[in-house]
């Protein structure tokens, strides 16, 4: 797992889809809401998580 500080997070880990999604799970109070402080960065970090995990999954369905 990489974790990058400055301008962002960057989250990269290697492991199957399932836990990718449970990852996400976890990560979205990040997105602010029901009592939690937006963090802009994390909030930008677990989005663009989201959109790596669901183009790797539209990419391993195949047609």
């Amino acid at each position: 797992m990489t974790v990058r500080r400055g301008q962002g997070y960057t989250l990269r880990v290697s492991t199957t889809r399932a836990i990718h999604r449970q990852l996400l799970a976890r990560c979205r109070p990040l997105d602010g809401g029901q009592g939690t402080p937006t963090v802009p960065a994390q909030r930008k970090a677990r989005r663009e998580y989201e959109i790596r995990v669901n183009a790797l999954q539209a990419a391993t369905a195949g047609p």
